[in-house]
């Protein structure tokens, strides 16, 4: 068979995704990024003797692409998942004084696998937990592929069916604020109902949380661009493409920084507004709704102090702007005996455009509530990540903006965690979408590749799940 080439623009998971299964089936593949590091959204720096992730960025044990990915690179042992799920939940704001809760499961089927938890979770009344049961249930029995969740906002919903304010912020916003990077008002109902029935009323342990015990740079970069090595795939970075258009024979020609590239076949894995200004008159009904998808931010706040106060791997908070606090002083490389904290701050737009001195002032004092062995440590070092545009918003009505991975034009494809996976924005959707677009790709080829994934293919964009 002849050799065909392909072109992938963006070096984040969604692109060398793309480019690992491309080459896998058989192509010769460039992939393009125009920073001087794969890995997106979800990298690392140095800071001094510091390594420092941008962000905390966790998965669980449902996020099988995911996974893929990170035995596709030799990355698995690097991000081992939990046993169980086991939150630790700190509520500082509880009449009676600090209150520690776990969310945690039995190893019993769902929904039974966190009915204990939930039965002595203290942040809820009796009652409050009753009705989370009957709003769980209720959940169970939504499809989140049914257009008509997704005009629907979370909150609503769960008013519907009993949830007090107390209990969307002591639970539902507590994990969706984490995994949709948006409170439950301004949640599409149907992507609400993809992480809570796919994560916490699939399977027992679907929730069970993993994340890396080294630097993000060290899976999603130079693990990654060993596989892309190994695959023998090119990889450009300083790349940045220009105009993507059609050739003379129907081919595609990608014009980058550095000069022109012909190929069989393109991906454009890029956040939307980089795909808009690419994509070929055509390629779309109406390409500019891919700029009504919003976007959101996340707000990391990086502290380090003279010694240990923090126990526990990480924990969630209530009664505190404060929402999820990680211990990264081993990923670090701290090894001087202080401790390195990162608050990962979701849905930050009050945050976002704060000075560093305003940040200092409100996160250090709530921390010092959070956790008494602060109160009298040094804090040798304060500062903060901000990403401005971290995730799309997964605003109601969302889902139809956006695009499947085909485009009109044959042999042009999308990929990002933007595009219709049907996951909100994350590590998993960005994977999920770059498998779907390196599919389609190879099959207009005439090279079709077998999905990676059990069921994969029910869940790729324009098919609904059964």
């Amino acid at each position: 068979m002849t050799t065909q080439h392909a072109v992938v623009v963006g070096g984040g998971l969604a692109g060398v995704t793309a480019a690992l299964e491309l080459a896998d089936g058989g192509l010769s593949v460039t992939l393009l990024e125009s920073r001087p590091r794969l890995g997106g959204l979800a990298f690392s720096f140095k800071r001094g003797d510091l390594t420092v992730d941008n962000g905390q960025h966790v998965y669980l044990r449902c996020c099988t692409a995911y996974r893929w990915f990170l035995d596709r690179v030799d990355g698995t042992a690097l991000a081992p998942l939990q046993d169980r799920l086991d939150v630790p939940v700190l509520d500082v704001a509880h009449p009676r004084g600090p209150r520690l809760g776990r969310l945690r499961r039995a190893a019993l089927p769902v929904p039974l696998h966190l009915a204990a938890s939930l039965a002595r979770y203290p942040h809820l009344s009796l009652a409050e937990r009753a009705a989370v049961g009957r709003a769980a249930l209720a959940l169970r029995s939504l499809d989140p592929a049914d257009p008509a969740l997704d005009g629907v906002d979370f909150a609503t919903w769960l008013g519907r069916y009993g949830q007090s304010p107390r209990t969307i912020e002591a639970l539902w916003d507590l994990v969706g604020i984490a995994t949709l990077n948006a409170t439950a008002a301004h949640s599409s109902l149907g992507l609400a109902a993809m992480v809570f029935k796919t994560g916490l009323l699939s399977e027992p342990g679907a929730a069970d949380i993993g994340w890396a015990r080294v630097p993000l740079g060290e899976l999603h970069d130079t693990l990654a661009r060993k596989a892309l090595d190994a695959a023998g795939v090119h990889t450009e970075t300083r790349s940045r493409a220009t105009a993507v258009t059609r050739t003379p024979d129907g081919g595609w020609r990608v014009t980058t920084d550095s000069g022109p590239l012909d190929a069989d076949a393109v991906v454009l894995a890029v956040p939307q507004r980089e795909a808009h200004a690419l994509l070929p008159h055509g390629a779309l009904d109406d390409p500019d709704t891919l700029l009504d998808i919003g976007t959101a931010p996340i707000l990391n706040v990086h502290v380090v102090y003279d010694r240990k106060v923090l126990r526990q791997p990480f924990f969630a908070a209530l009664g505190t702007p404060v929402q999820w606090v990680f211990d990264r002083t081993d990923t670090s490389g701290l090894t001087d005996g202080g401790q390195y904290l990162a608050l990962s701050q979701s849905a930050a737009q009050d945050d976002i455009d704060e000075p560093v001195s305003v940040l200092r002032a409100k996160y250090l004092p709530e921390l010092e509530r959070l956790l008494p062995a602060a109160r009298g440590a040094k804090v040798r070092d304060f500062f903060v990540t901000r990403e401005r545009t971290a995730t799309f918003a997964p605003t109601p009505g969302v889902g139809r903006l956006r695009p499947a991975a085909r485009t009109h034009a044959p042999g042009l494809f999308l990929a990002g965690a933007w595009t219709a996976t049907g996951w909100p924005a994350t590590m998993e959707g960005a994977v999920r979408s770059g498998l779907t677009a390196a599919h389609a790709a190879l099959a207009g080829l005439g090279r079709p590749r077998e999905d990676p994934l059990p069921g994969f293919a029910a869940e790729t964009p324009g098919r609904r799940p059964a």
